[in-house]
């Protein structure tokens, strides 16, 4: 058993915010949280946008891929956290879900998708402030 905390981002195409949240949330967070993301209607390939936006702050999520959301992800994580994709994401009691309005950047150029980036970047480091001085991440989970 571990008590390291599950974090999964969901957006539609997972090639966007979700992919940068995970990018950012792996940089600051190193091992002390998992990270994942995926998408309710998987793109093709990443934003080329939030690629280039993502790498003026030197994190590279070239190698990431977008990913179909499954019922098992999001059951295994502590958080989930969804971007755009409402109601089509599967709910299990005792995960907890959150949800971050963020504008899209698909079909965006680098100036529009830096303030996203930037938007995503100061809630993450919120969630990692709060993750990380819970101790238990099963405390911020009550019924």
């Amino acid at each position: 058993m571990t008590s390291t905390p599950s974090v999964l981002f969901v957006c539609v195409h997972n090639a966007g915010r979700s992919q940068m949240a995970q990018g950012l949330l792996t940089h600051l967070a190193g091992d002390a949280i998992e990270v994942r993301s995926a998408g309710t209607e998987p793109a093709e390939a990443i934003n080329p946008a939030a690629v280039e936006a993502m790498a003026e702050l030197g994190i590279d999520i070239t190698t990431q891929t977008p990913k179909i959301l499954t019922p098992d992800t999001v059951q295994t994580s502590t958080v989930v956290i969804t971007m755009g994709c409402g109601d089509t994401c599967p709910y299990f009691p005792g995960v907890d879900y959150r949800d971050w309005k963020l504008d899209d950047p698909a079909g965006k150029g680098v100036a529009a998708v830096r303030p996203i980036r930037d938007e995503i970047r100061k809630r993450v480091e919120q969630l990692i402030s709060e993750l990380l001085t819970t101790g238990d991440a099963h405390t911020s989970v009550s019924s």
